[in-house]
């Protein structure tokens, strides 16, 4: 019995041993235990909820979202004992993990010197003046609609165009998609904060925001949430223009269900920008920063709105270089400031954060103030323009410091 004992608890061991090795390698990789994302044949001829109701009852799964513009498909809970029968099923395409994703951000603004919160009346940003935002003719308020996939947005927040009608939530925690984190509240007023006389004002004053809420209050979500947010985006893809994506995962450019569902996105007419995220690495690692289809959007250190490196230095570089926090590499498109910006925040209120979370959204706001004066363009011409119409890094006016030999373009909204 004495050895019986010894050899139960050595398997328990084993066995304890086993499962930690697994979550932790679930746990670097992101992949989210038994949930799966998975993605039809384009033959199915039944209603996508019939269809995944049906598979349902017949390889025993949870199913979460169902998907059925950006992609043909559901999110579900699958046992890994019923995971290969449901490979095989003749419906089926392929199938993905479910992964982790979060907000890529965000810093809080450190000792160094740099803008305060507004007092009474309204500042421009130094984000905005250092892109020359404040030089565009664009007529005010911005006829576009921008979507903010993120956290949510505060949708009482007198200084941003968004409403419940203009809303919704994809985290099951939550009945609606008002922030209760701040930093889809602080991503959406660097796109289109109002040219009013309080708080701040955005790249695109008073374009219609759209608030899809894909990440929780700790700016944590999954790539089934994300791809619910794109699904719906999608289906609005004939009044939403742009759309923000201030988060990142591990991941490369694969053909995975995430890429699947942004590359439909944009085919459908939708300009993403996104994040390249904050680990001071290749973006190639990091998705959706590695897409093709996107405008991938690295962050520099400014701290007086104004060309030439005369700032004071910030906590992430000297004014006018490369923010020490961004990645970096091929994938990159674009840079924009990204230290130290002061946006709106959650409960009416405005706050000074930093991440490529922040640089993103001045390029989505660049986007819709050129589709607004140039409609019908496609994603890929509204790429191209504002890579082509960006300051060179060795030009005057352009920032220095970028690590790789990959010389992205700074932003530039003058004249767009």
């Amino acid at each position: 019995m004495k050895l019986l004992k010894i050899i139960l608890s050595a398997i328990a061991v084993i066995l304890l041993f086993a499962f930690s090795v697994e979550a932790s390698e679930n746990l670097y990789s992101g992949i989210v235990p038994d949930h799966y994302i998975v993605v039809l044949n384009d033959n199915i001829d039944k209603s996508l909820p019939e269809t995944a109701n049906e598979m349902a009852r017949i390889h025993g799964l949870g199913i979460g979202h169902i998907y059925t513009h950006a992609l043909k498909g559901f999110s579900a809970y699958i046992p890994e004992q019923r995971l290969e029968k449901l490979r095989s099923d003749p419906r089926v395409s392929f199938i993905d993990p479910d992964r982790l994703i979060h907000a890529s951000g965000s810093f809080e603004a450190k000792a160094k010197p740099g803008p305060a919160p507004p007092p009474a009346g309204q500042v421009l940003p130094t984000g905005i003046k250092r892109i020359n935002a404040d030089l565009n003719t664009t007529l005010r308020p911005v006829d576009i609609d921008v979507a903010v996939l993120d956290t949510g947005i505060d949708l009482d927040h007198p200084d941003l165009n968004v409403s419940i009608e203009r809303s919704v939530t994809f985290i099951r925690t939550r009945t609606g998609a008002d922030d209760d984190n701040g930093h889809g509240t602080h991503v959406a007023g660097i796109i289109g904060a109002k040219d009013n006389d309080i708080g701040v004002v955005g790249v695109a004053p008073g374009a219609r925001l759209w608030a899809v809420k894909v990440l929780d209050k700790n700016g944590s979500g999954t790539w089934s949430g994300v791809i619910a947010g794109i699904d719906w985006v999608t289906a609005r893809a004939g009044i939403i223009k742009v759309a923000n994506m201030s988060l990142s995962g591990t991941g490369t450019d694969t053909d995975s269900t995430l890429r699947q569902a942004i590359d439909n996105s944009v085919a459908a007419g939708i300009t993403y920008a996104v994040a390249a995220g904050n680990e001071s690495t290749d973006a190639k690692n990091s998705v959706p920063a590695a897409y093709k289809s996107v405008i991938t959007v690295s962050a520099i250190a400014d701290s007086n709105g104004q060309p030439g490196g005369g700032g004071p230095d910030t906590y992430y570089g000297p004014d006018d270089t490369f923010a020490t926090f961004s990645n970096y590499g091929a994938d990159v498109d674009i840079a924009a400031p990204g230290v130290s910006i002061n946006s709106t925040w959650k409960g009416g209120g405005y706050k000074i954060i930093s991440g490529t979370s922040m640089a993103a959204p001045h390029v989505a706001g660049a986007a819709a103030l050129y589709i607004d004066n140039n409609p019908g363009l496609s994603p890929a011409d509204v790429k191209a323009a504002l890579i082509n119409h960006g300051i060179d890094q060795g030009e005057t006016g352009g920032f220095t410091g970028d690590p790789d030999n990959y010389h992205e373009p700074l932003l530039n909204a003058a004249g767009l």
